[in-house]
């Protein structure tokens, strides 16, 4: 990373609500158990993005539409943009929700990074998901997911500080790298990789096991203050590293 470029945290949350919209409350009336699971969103995504963006006092945006809607975290041609209950709406209606719930976060985030950027920052977007402990049967054998291209030296660099960092703080927390996901698949992420510099832009996303939350007095999942903190104080230790 260039010295020059003073780092700009940006926070954000694709998956942060199972929210539907009125006009499309009807398609969902049969999926409430779906809505719920994690089809629907990233459980406890949200409040995390929250505590980071407060500790770091930097923006945080985030999507709360229900990803089975339309999912902020795929390019318009991904074959996954559209869910078993939205993918077979007329093409007028796929393009509706796409201009009123795909486009407007899209375009927040481009621009915030594209302002950052301008201003001669170099950004750090950690992108803030949570992931079902098993998948098809198949257990997650992680606590914390750190997702980067392994080509970009910036990312990689941040990413190792952080997993050791994470290990330090708390070594319960089991952390693995471009796990459960590749950091190079399609989202929002490799997308705006594409678009800027190594040295202007450091796209990764925090992974979080949903096994690890709690649940407040008003229903809302959360993981726990440990683990917040240890999330928000490895970070701070990993940005501080040359």
């Amino acid at each position: 990373m260039a010295k020059h470029r003073p780092r700009h945290l940006l926070i954000t949350c694709e998956h942060a609500g199972n929210r539907v919209p009125a006009k499309y409350a009807p398609l969902f009336v049969k999926h409430a158990a779906l809505l719920a699971s994690h089809r629907g969103w990233d459980p406890g995504a949200l409040p995390l993005a929250r505590v980071l963006a407060r500790a770091f006092d930097t923006p945080m945006l985030h999507h709360d539409v229900t990803r089975l809607l339309v999912e902020s975290n795929r390019s318009l041609h991904h074959p996954a943009l559209f869910s078993a209950v939205t993918r077979d709406l007329p093409e007028d209606d796929r393009r509706r929700i796409v201009d009123e719930h795909y486009l407007p976060h899209r375009r927040a985030v481009e621009a915030a990074v594209c302002d950052a950027i301008a201003g001669g920052a170099c950004v750090v977007h950690i992108g803030v998901h949570s992931f079902t402990p098993s998948l098809n049967g198949v257990t997650r054998n992680a606590d914390v997911g750190l997702l980067y291209d392994p080509t970009r030296r910036a990312e990689r660099a941040i990413c190792h500080a952080w997993r050791d960092a994470i290990r330090q703080e708390a070594p319960q927390l089991r952390v693995r790298m471009n796990y459960p996901y590749r950091g190079i698949a399609d989202g929002l992420t490799t997308a705006l990789r594409r678009v800027h510099p190594a040295n202007a832009y450091l796209g990764i996303e925090l992974e979080m096991n949903q096994g690890l939350l709690l649940t407040d007095a008003r229903g809302t999942p959360h993981f726990p203050a440990d683990v917040s903190h240890a999330i928000v104080d490895s970070l701070r230790t990993a940005l501080s590293a040359r």
